[in-house]
């Protein structure tokens, strides 16, 4: 996909698909919160992490809390959540590193946190902060390379180049309703090209999908 015209009609399109796209990380508005589960999303989806979180803040209702927790307690609560044992590691420093120093309000100073990578940071910058942001998770990865927005796999490369065709303003919601689409129809193993109201601008569904389609309707 290239050209500006054509991006311009992709971002409408989405923001005709997807209005109210929003963050599904349930974080009661209280920013580090969101930090804590961000990190805990990684791999998960977010339904088992806002099934999990509850329980942990009813626990430990603040970041001094979670930081002096005992570590078998936190990980009893975060079981259901893949990868448990070494988020529980991550979310203690953090809970720690947060409670000590307060929350960055920059990429730079947010990665230097533990278990925060450029995902976890585009995330509070565009959701905290309402910085511009390309959030790469899996979702916005597939769709990137089906769509031919990128030719890269690495999320950070993918990141620089949606930010080259993404006007700033449109950023992170542009992510917010790929990431909606990525859940809803372009699935990882079976995607809904039938049905995929972006068929038109999609490579991938053109090569791997030539059955007749029927776009979902927009509102």
């Amino acid at each position: 996909m290239s050209g500006r015209e054509t991006i311009s009609s992709l971002i409408e399109l989405l923001k005709r698909l997807y209005p109210e796209a929003e963050c599904q990380l349930r974080y009661q508005g209280i920013p580090e919160r969101l930090v804590i589960a961000t990190i805990l999303s990684a791999q998960t989806t977010d339904a088992a992490v806002n099934k999990a979180t509850p329980v942990l803040w009813k626990k430990y209702s603040t970041m001094k809390d979670l930081a002096s927790a005992d570590r078998s307690h936190v990980e009893d609560i975060l079981k259901t959540i893949g990868l448990f044992r070494n988020k529980t590691g991550f979310i203690i420093k953090a809970a720690g590193f947060m409670a000590e120093k307060g929350l960055p309000d920059t990429i730079d100073e947010l990665i230097k946190m533990p278990g925060v990578g450029r995902k976890t940071a585009n995330v509070i910058m565009g959701e905290i902060f309402g910085q511009p942001s390309i959030t790469v998770d899996t979702h916005v990865k597939r769709l990137s390379a089906r769509l031919g927005l990128t030719d890269h796999t690495d999320p950070g490369k993918i990141e620089m180049d949606l930010k080259k065709i993404i006007p700033e303003e449109e950023q992170t919601m542009f992510s917010h309703r790929l990431i909606t689409h990525g859940r809803n129809i372009c699935k990882a193993r079976k995607p809904l090209c039938s049905v995929c109201s972006l068929s038109s601008f999609c490579p991938y569904c053109k090569k791997w999908s030539p059955q007749k389609r029927t776009p979902l309707k927009t509102t």
